[in-house]
């Protein structure tokens, strides 16, 4: 009865800790995975606010005196990509995944109780939005950690918090990538086990 108690235990343990099917394509050559306890490597560049790395956590906080959500930029080139991390809001108001070509392409706008995935052909700052291709309602507490990982590919998108997935598909977000972002708003929101990775293929079942 003991050895078929253990088989059980170690055959759930091990279906816990199978990876999430990919959305669109999986994890290939790492872009860029900082450990957070020193100064981020030259492949990313911080564009408004503060970006502090401390102890394992990337505190992205938003300053009143640039009147524009914290921005941080990771060069990455025109390549399909993983982009996984885990995140809590504490105070913040907005969380965003996005990408640029020449300005911006494509986007995961993250609130308290929503998600959504856009694209940005539409988008000119305070005249019109971004396009919304995909929506999905969310319970976040602001103390508890989400996972997130979000996948491109050609024209598509997909995102996945926690067991909510999104995917969309338009030709804009099949515009040459320059970089991807973080961006926050409103206060500091806490960023951890950052991995970037390019994107190949599902292999075939």
């Amino acid at each position: 009865m003991k050895r078929l108690l253990a088989l059980l235990l170690l055959a759930s343990s091990g279906l816990a800790a199978e990876p999430a099917a990919p959305l669109l394509v999986q994890p290939g050559a790492v872009i860029s995975q900082p450990d957070l306890r020193q100064a981020l490597g030259a492949e990313w560049s911080v564009a408004k606010g503060r970006w502090e790395p401390k102890e394992g956590v990337l505190l992205a906080t938003e300053l009143p005196d640039e009147h524009h959500a914290a921005v941080l930029h990771l060069a990455t080139g025109p390549v399909s990509l993983v982009w996984e991390c885990e995140f809590r809001l504490k105070g913040g108001k907005v969380f965003y995944v996005g990408c640029d070509g020449a300005r911006h392409v494509g986007r995961l706008v993250i609130t308290p109780k929503n998600a959504r995935l856009c694209e940005d052909s539409t988008e000119v700052k305070g005249v019109s939005p971004s396009h919304t291709l995909a929506e999905a309602p969310l319970d976040l507490q602001p103390e508890e950690w989400q996972r997130l990982r979000v996948e491109y590919t050609g024209s598509q998108m997909a995102a996945r918090i926690n067991d909510r997935e999104l995917k969309a598909e338009h030709e804009y977000l099949a515009t040459p990538k320059v970089r991807w972002w973080f961006a926050s708003s409103g206060a500091t929101v806490e960023i951890r086990n950052i991995r970037i990775s390019q994107g190949v293929p599902p292999a075939p079942k």
